[in-house]
């Protein structure tokens, strides 16, 4: 039976491998909905599975997790999950746009399905940006440099996610490729006009949302022809252009608060309350339990049933038993044929 309890707008981390005891008592709080896992928290299939497991029972309510699990310079688990290659090479090292389609949508399951079968709800992938050779942070990490591209090979890989039973979430909305700056360490801004925006980097947003993509990351960027704000605080570029404008009805993510791109907007406490005013579902705060503790003190995080609805899009589909995938001929050939990509 699903719970009538709401998934909380929170998602945060903890310190380690294990759950620490005190570390049992914030899971418990309403705000809580969400954790995210990094490679510090990840020793092998068995022991993040039993992680996991110890995360739900302490949170005894609806607790999604997730992991940034792209590929590339992208992969919180290496050891024992299969190694995946960046995006770019899909079109990279396929001998036609068709074949490269099909190892999008191929590595899109591969992904999934190893991440559901340790019981993680979902990867924060794909990348929607349009490389345009100036980002160094997105680079090989987009798909391509063309944006219809873009749109249709993470059509596919988000295809491939969803035979898996896993929701997407395409990022970083409305495109960090044209910014050199890295998010993490600084507070990037685009200075280009609207049109151009939307010409060169809503479309590959444009084709998912169409298709129902389940969430969006927006960027900590600040776009100054739109708005002063980054667009994950931004009610123009949630609330107008994506919601209304494109017409998206899916999870809206913010961005790690932690990071140097949302520093702009006051202390931890005021941006999770500008991320979810601005429109946000949920708001990350990650690698900084500092951070996580004044927002859970010092924010009284309002959400919408809206929004706990929409959140509720996110959990993983169906259990996946970890022995019989990794015995089956289906995931073998895939493992071997994505492997062979690196």
């Amino acid at each position: 039976m699903r719970s009538t309890t709401p998934i909380g707008p929170l998602m945060t981390d903890i310190q380690g491998k294990e759950l620490a005891e005190q570390e049992k008592a914030f899971l418990k709080q309403e705000s809580v909905g969400g954790i995210i896992l990094f490679s510090r928290h990840y020793d092998s299939p068995e022991q993040i599975r039993d992680l996991i497991c110890s995360l739900r029972a302490a949170a005894g309510k609806p607790l999604l997790v997730a992991v940034d699990h792209e590929g590339g310079r992208v992969q919180r688990f290496r050891e024992g999950f299969t190694r995946l290659p960046a995006a770019r090479s899909f079109l990279d090292k396929s001998g036609s746009f068709e074949e490269a389609l099909r190892l999008s949508e191929l590595a899109g399951w591969l992904m999934a399905i190893e991440l559901r079968s340790v019981d993680v709800d979902f990867s924060f992938a794909p990348v929607l940006d349009v490389d345009c050779g100036i980002s160094e942070i997105i680079g090989d990490r987009s798909f391509s440099e063309n944006p219809e591209q873009v749109g249709m090979l993470t059509s596919a890989y988000r295809k491939g996610m969803n035979r898996a039973g896993m929701a997407a979430v395409g990022k970083h909305f409305p495109g960090h490729g044209s910014v050199a700056p890295d998010s993490h360490i600084a507070i990037p801004e685009d200075d280009r006009a609207f049109e151009l925006i939307e010409q060169h980097d809503l479309p590959p947003f444009k084709i998912l949302v169409d298709e129902g993509l389940e969430g969006i990351m927006p960027a900590h960027i600040i776009y100054r022809q739109v708005d002063d704000k980054p667009a994950g605080f931004s009610e123009k570029w949630i609330k107008d252009i994506l919601r209304r404008q494109l017409g998206f009805n899916g999870v809206i993510f913010s961005d790690d608060l932690s990071m140097e791109g949302a520093s702009c907007m006051g202390g931890y406490p005021q941006r999770a309350r500008e991320a979810l005013k601005a429109g946000c579902d949920m708001v990350l705060v990650c690698n900084d339990s500092g951070a996580t503790e004044e927002v859970l003190n010092g924010s009284c995080l309002e959400q919408s049933p809206e929004s706990s609805k929409r959140l509720e899009m996110m959990v993983g589909k169906f259990p996946v038993d970890r022995q019989k995938l990794v015995e089956s001929k289906e995931w073998q050939q895939a493992a071997e044929e994505i492997e062979a990509l690196l």
